[in-house]
């Protein structure tokens, strides 16, 4: 598992933060926390404006 951060493109708001397998899971882990069945049940307009999936693993 990896950690994931979902941000909002257009003014850098983190929208989730968690660990998924991949970006596709972390997206729709987002969208679950949000209330939806997963990230393409979101609204066009949230997903019109873009995220980004940021993976955070860290080498130590």
């Amino acid at each position: 598992m990896s950690i994931f951060q979902i941000r909002q493109k257009n003014n850098g708001a983190v929208l989730w933060t968690g660990s998924a397998p991949d970006e596709q899971s972390a997206l729709d882990a987002m969208a679950r926390e949000a209330g939806y069945r997963d990230y393409s049940a979101l609204p066009d307009t949230l997903r019109s404006e873009g995220v980004q999936a940021d993976k955070l693993d860290l080498i130590s």
